[in-house]
């Protein structure tokens, strides 16, 4: 049984279609990654999967009681608040102190307890979000960017990260991210959005280019990934293929 599925699904804001005609489930334990353009409905895709937002067309279907960490683009803190990590962790609901130092422990942060969230450096910040969301025990953990502001050896690291989760929480992931040259050795499938899906399949990064070499930080240059894209299909104004889907290299900017 699928955790979430969306059919046929449209949201609008006002007269404007955000996305139209999406078909998208997400299976236990798999990794998704979803990338588009700017403007492509990316969150709002995130939202309606959330139920933050409602669909104006189709429908969402989500597992019954389905448990979800969601970790999101960025969250903004008071800075005069008085507020620590223990604290902030038992929003919506209160953990053992026990719980918390071993979660803050797994992601990377160990002792980090009575800091506050204000003090806390970018990655810092995003690796008590992504405990917060992993105390929920999720069968789906969300992430909407959630390594906006990292530099490219913290991107790594926080995927890999997310990986290793996976592996020992069985959880599914669905990922929002441009960092294309990290996330692709880690997705099991990538959606390309653009308004509504473009296409989907399981990502190949081609390590022996030059380009793979910069991504890595092994040298210098535009971080682009190359990787199998079948798009080379005609839309309508909603976004209908021809039906034909043929691979072709397709150069992604990270």
């Amino acid at each position: 049984m699928s955790l979430i599925e969306a059919r046929n699904m449209s949201v609008a804001y006002t007269d404007t279609p955000a996305l139209a005609a999406v078909d998208l489930s997400i299976e236990p334990g798999e990794i998704v990654t979803v990338i588009g353009p700017n403007g492509s409905g990316k969150s709002t895709l995130i939202r309606a999967l959330l139920g933050v937002v409602a669909p104006s067309g189709g429908s969402i279907h989500r597992k019954p009681g389905l448990r979800i960490g969601y970790v999101p683009q960025k969250l903004s803190l008071d800075a005069n608040l008085p507020l620590t990590v223990r604290r902030f962790l038992c929003l919506p609901r209160r953990h053992s102190a026990a719980e918390i130092a071993a979660m803050l422990e797994r992601v990377g942060v160990p002792g980090l307890q009575e800091r506050q969230m204000s003090a806390l450096s970018g990655g810092q910040f995003q690796r008590v979000l992504l405990a917060r969301a992993l105390l929920m025990k999720p069968e789906i953990l969300i992430l909407d960017e959630a390594t906006q502001g990292l530099d490219q050896p913290g991107v790594a690291a926080f995927y890999r990260l997310i990986e290793a989760i996976r592996s020992e929480m069985g959880c599914a992931v669905l990922m929002v991210s441009h960092d294309l040259h990290v996330v692709m050795r880690a997705t099991d499938r990538v959606v390309c959005l653009n308004g509504h899906i473009c296409c989907e399949g399981a990502p190949t990064v081609v390590s022996e280019m030059p380009e793979y070499r910069a991504l890595f930080g092994l040298g210098t240059g535009g971080a682009l990934a190359l990787y199998q894209h079948a798009h080379d299909h005609e839309h309508d104004h909603l976004g209908a293929g021809d039906g034909h889907d043929h691979h072709h290299p397709h150069h992604g900017a990270a």
